[in-house]
This record gives C-alpha cells, sequence and structure tokens, in this order.
C-alpha cells in the first residue's frame, strides 16, 4: 500500500492521533513541529556515522548500517511506545527532507497494518513555511501593545486578558525569558527556531481578523530575537500605557522576581552584566545592596538609573498611538484585574 504523503499547508495536525519526529536527538532539540513526539530512527552517534561512511567509503555501504541501526531501533519502539497502539492508529512522521528515515519508519508501520502519512519535504518543508510568515511576508495580523515602565505588571495583565478569552500573544512566554537583564529563568532559553516554531503555533490559532494583544518588548528577548515581520507590526501598533508609581513597581518586582533574590550569587552576577554601562561604582552600589538584603532599595535604583531612561529612549524611537493610559496606584490582583477589565473594554470598541 502506497503511503500518502502531504505538505505541512495542507494539513490538519488535530486530525492525526501522534505527530512522530524520527530525527536525531539534537535535531529534534534545536526545533520541531509543536507537539511532536521524538522517536529517533538514528541516534547522533549513528547518522554521524552514517554520514561519514556515506562520504568516505561507499553509499551502499552508508545505506547497509543506516537500515540496520533503523531496523533496531524501530524494533525498539515497537515494542515500547508503540506497542498499546490500536490498529486505527493514524500518526504524521517527518524526517530532515521527508526521505530515507521516515519512510523506511513510516513503511514498517505500514506493514504491521497502521495508516501513517509522511510529511512531504519532512521538517524543511515545515520550516519554510514558519520562515515565510514570520520573516518574508507581510502578515495581516492587528497588533495593540501593552507597554509602560518596568514593574508594572504588564505581564500579568496579558494573562488576565487570555482568561477573558482575548487573543493574546505571550512572548516573554515562548521565549522562557522575562525581558531584561534579569529576566532568565531556571530553564534555559529555547533556540532561536524553537522559539519562532512556538510562536507560529500560537499564531496559528488566532483569527487574524481580530485584535491580537501583546506585551511591548525590545527587538531581543534575552538571547532571542523577535522574528522581522512580526517585530516590524509591533513598531507601528497603538499602544495602552501602564503607570504605577516607582515604590509600588519596586514593590511589585521584589515579588515577581523571588526566585532571583533568593539567589545572591546568580543576582550579583546578573548585576556585574551592568558594568560597561554605569561604571563599577554603581555596579558596586546595587551589589551592596543584595547583599544587604535591601532588594527595595535595588530596584528602586536600577529603574531609576537603567530601566526608566531605557524606556523613554524606546519610546522616543519608536513612537505611535497611546490608546489609553492606565494610573495604577497600587499594584495589586484587584487593581491588576480592573486594569484588564478597561483594555477589554477599550479593545472591543477599537476599530483599526
Amino acid at each position: 500500500m502506497q503511503i500518502p504523503k502531504l505538505h505541512f499547508k495542507d494539513l490538519e495536525l488535530h486530525q492525526f492521533d501522534c505527530v512522530i519526529d524520527v530525527r536525531a536527538p539534537s535535531e529534534f532539540t534545536e526545533d520541531h513541529i509543536f507537539g511532536s513526539i521524538n522517536l529517533p530512527v538514528l541516534s547522533d552517534a549513528e547518522r554521524v556515522l552514517v554520514g561519514t561512511t556515506y562520504k568516505q567509503e561507499s553509499r551502499f555501504k552508508a545505506r547497509k548500517i543506516g537500515a540496520a541501526f533503523i531496523a533496531k531501533n524501530s524494533a525498539h519502539y515497537l515494542e515500547t511506545e508503540l506497542f498499546k497502539k490500536e490498529r486505527g492508529w493514524r500518526p504524521l512522521i517527518y524526517c530532515w527532507r521527508g526521505g530515507q528515515r521516515s519512510s523506511s519508519f513510516a513503511t514498517i508501520l505500514s506493514e504491521i497494518g497502521w495508516r501513517p502519512t509522511l510529511l512531504a519535504g519532512g521538517y524543511k518543508s515545515y520550516r519554510n513555511e514558519v520562515t515565510q510568515l514570520l520573516h518574508k511576508t507581510k502578515p495581516l495580523y492587528q497588533f495593540i501593545l501593552i507597554s509602560g515602565h518596568t514593574g508594572t505588571a504588564k505581564t500579568e495583565i496579558l494573562h488576565v486578558l487570555d482568561k477573558f478569552s482575548l487573543q493574546t500573544v505571550d512572548l516573554e512566554g515562548l521565549a522562557n525569558h522575562r525581558g531584561s537583564v534579569f529576566g532568565a529563568t531556571t530553564t534555559k532559553q529555547p533556540s532561536q527556531k524553537l522559539f519562532e516554531s512556538r510562536l507560529f503555533n500560537r499564531l496559528q490559532f488566532l483569527d487574524p481578523t481580530k485584535l491580537i494583544i501583546l506585551e511591548s518588548e525590545s527587538s531581543k528577548i534575552g538571547q532571542l530575537a523577535i522574528p522581522s515581520a512580526i517585530w516590524n507590526i509591533m513598531k507601528i501598533s497603538p499602544r495602552i500605557e501602564v503607570n504605577a508609581p516607582l515604590h509600588e513597581r519596586a514593590k511589585y518586582l521584589t515579588t515577581s522576581y523571588a526566585d532571583l533574590i533568593e539567589d545572591n550569587a546568580q543576582l550579583s552576577q546578573r548585576i556585574e552584566f551592568l558594568t560597561h554601562q554605569h561604571g563599577h561604582k554603581k555596579v558596586c552600589e546595587w551589589k551592596n545592596l543584595a547583599k544587604e538584603n535591601k532588594f527595595s532599595d535595588l530596584a528602586k535604583d536600577l529603574m531609576f538609573f537603567h530601566y526608566d531612561s531605557r524606556y523613554r529612549n524606546s519610546q522616543q524611537r519608536h513612537p505611535s498611538k497611546t490608546l489609553l493610559t492606565i494610573e495604577l496606584s497600587q499594584i495589586t490582583k484587584n487593581t491588576i484585574l480592573k486594569a484588564a477589565k478597561k483594555i477589554k473594554k477599550i479593545t472591543e470598541a477599537f476599530v483599526f
């Protein structure tokens, strides 16, 4: 029986019971189709051996070695992960270009009686779709940005708006970073490609004819760049400005960055990154505040001397229309909820 092949743009991923990436673990870690699982038919070491044999000896010998590895690894999956799959199970399978690895695995599954489908062109064709949307076209998305100085609870407001069933994109969540020199979390950021896959997947679930709300960001979140097509829209999108007093913002930051406060060595290291911008004397003052557990004073000083001026400069470089200014005299769960309700009201009435 011929195994069907479909191009990514013609797929409805939810129609498949499982999406299987048979590439090597390092390939999968760098990027993969959102929701896929990794059942590598060649490990990283096996893939290197097959490639080296192909280049240095012969194609025929490389294919024999590769086939042996694929058969061995496929047998392992049949005895473990796939053993309990029912007869009607329908997986989508892909490798790098839709070649030997995916077709070999799909053939084995098909001979058993399952109904696999192959992704035509493999991961590479999927990646072309991601690149086309995020870098090469002018998407027709309509964004509104929540902007404001550091510590004005913008991310938390965005999460409340998402619970209101408004269309939102949490770029910092997708990037696994809080968007500042102190914003790294305990787990590392994804690769640039995987970040883009996460964003691509999120956008697929949104209606491009309706407003999408994002938090205002710089062009990079940690080490990751916002894709150019999305960034170009963000630069000219209207904003909702959130303001709060410096002392309230400082209090909020000491809570939201509690994980960093608990690790003085890590906090000191992050402060050290600011030496080239503020000099050794100022950085030493900040480190001493951290050592003395004066975290509220540290937050206020960092915002006053570092973050606030950079925010003002960013606003001047990318001026855009302000739809609404929200003043938070305090930052609490209640005031955040009220701010989100105001934003919901104005966005529902807004027409581009």
